[in-house]
């Protein structure tokens, strides 16, 4: 790679419409990194119509992708597959102790696996797993206070670790805020009520606190792995309806795009998607439709 300046924009994971504050000029290059084509068309359009060159990296349903001839995509919605393994190939393997953090960060196991199977040392995966869900859970909030440390700090934290065994001895400090964190919150995650618990499907309430918005995303996970044959939605409380995450059966990693994107701020990709706001009268028609998906 050639390191250039550059000036990142990032949040918190539900906050995708990152393009709306790309501030690039004619000369510039912008890449793109997981966050939906269809969720940011018209600011990419904008960018495009400038003549500004954009690489585009993401594994969501990106709608219909622009013709413009400065638009590089490197997109791919497989169930499988996720932007640390897109990278990884795009750097023909360069990247691939990260990538395989990056993966196991979005429940992609067996992706992990295979990528760690193409190192030349056996690492210690079960820490490596570990690394990447803690990386995941930071990721989660509805604002940034939520978070434990805000995502352009954290990957200042990372960068400078071509290894992930090096920033786990040389950085104990992340790696332990972050283990605690994560046990803390999936404790009381764990106790959440069922709104709907049958052979097929789950639907778990979780109030309006930052501990309940930090763990949306990996709770929704653990409970794929735990119970894989059954579909998950994980609905924290807002003012005035639910954050919603949805896992679609790890037996049959589809669906969850479709459910969410039937509603107005739903999106993600098959295996995993969400809605930044449920209104609470809806809540009814979303579980017949994760009925009618997954029973």
């Amino acid at each position: 790679m050639d390191p250039k300046p550059s000036t990142r924009v990032t949040g918190v994971k539900r906050d995708i419409s990152l393009l709306d504050r790309v501030a690039a000029e004619p000369g510039d290059t912008v890449t793109v990194l997981d966050v939906a084509v269809e969720k940011n068309r018209q600011s990419l359009d904008v960018l495009l119509s400038r003549g500004i060159e954009v690489f585009y990296v993401d594994h969501h349903n990106p709608g219909e992708l622009p013709s413009a001839e400065t638009f590089f995509p490197l997109i791919n919605t497989a169930p499988e597959i996720c932007t640390s393994a897109l990278v990884n190939g795009h750097l023909s393997g360069a990247a691939a102790p990260w990538a395989v953090v990056g993966c196991y960060g979005d429940n992609l196991d067996s992706t992990a696996e295979r990528i760690a199977a193409t190192l030349t040392h056996s690492p210690d995966l079960r820490r490596w797993r570990e690394l990447g869900i803690l990386i995941n859970y930071n990721a989660y909030g509805a604002e940034l206070e939520d978070l434990h440390f805000h995502p352009a700090a954290l990957y200042e934290r990372l960068l400078p670790h071509n290894n992930p065994d090096d920033c786990l001895s040389a950085d104990p400090d992340l790696y332990g805020t972050l283990q605690s964190g994560y046990h803390e919150d999936m404790g009381r995650g764990e106790t959440a009520t069922r709104l709907v618990d049958e052979a097929s499907l789950a639907v778990l309430v979780l109030p309006d606190a930052p501990w309940a918005r930090r763990v949306s995303g990996v709770l929704g996970n653990q409970l794929a792995v735990k119970t894989p044959d059954k579909a998950h939605a994980i609905l924290t409380e807002l003012d005035d309806g639910y954050l919603v995450s949805v896992r679609a059966p790890m037996t049959r990693r589809l669906g969850a795009d479709t459910v969410c994107r039937q509603f107005t701020t739903g999106g993600g990709r098959a295996a995993a998607a969400g809605i930044n706001h449920l209104p609470a009268a809806l809540v009814d028609q979303f579980i017949g439709v994760m009925r009618q998906e997954y029973q």
